[in-house]
C-alpha cells in the first residue's frame, strides 16, 4: 500500500528563504539603477529646455528610452516564456550532451 509523503515544513523553509534573498537582491540592485535612469533622464529632458542648443539632447533621450524599453521588452518576454522557472536545467543538459558526444567520440575511437 503506497502511502502519501507531505512535504516537510524543512524544505519549504529553504525556499521562502531563498526567494527573500532573490527579492530582496533585486530590489537593492533595480532601485538605485531606475533612479540612476531617472536622474539622467531628467537632465537630458532640463538640458533640452533650459539651453538654446539643447536639442542634441533628443537623440541621448531616444536611444536611452528606446534601448530601456527594449530590454523591459526582452525581460517581460523571457518571463512570460518561463526562462527564470528552472535556471539551472541548461547547464545540466549541456554536461549530458557534453558526455554523449564524449561517449560516441570513445566508441568510434575503438573502432
Amino acid at each position: 500500500m503506497a502511502t502519501k509523503q507531505t512535504p516537510s515544513p524543512r524544505r519549504e523553509a529553504p525556499n521562502r528563504f531563498k526567494n527573500g534573498v532573490i527579492i530582496a537582491m533585486s530590489v537593492l540592485i533595480l532601485v538605485p539603477s531606475m533612479l540612476g535612469f531617472v536622474n539622467k533622464f531628467l537632465e537630458f529632458m532640463h538640458t533640452f529646455r533650459a539651453s538654446p542648443d539643447g536639442k542634441f539632447a533628443i537623440t541621448p533621450m531616444l536611444n536611452y528610452l528606446l534601448a530601456s524599453l527594449g530590454f523591459f521588452c526582452l525581460l517581460v518576454w523571457a518571463a512570460f516564456n518561463g526562462m527564470f522557472h528552472d535556471i539551472e536545467r541548461p547547464k545540466h543538459h549541456m554536461l549530458e550532451l557534453h558526455e554523449m558526444l564524449e561517449n560516441q567520440h570513445q566508441g568510434k575511437q575503438r573502432l
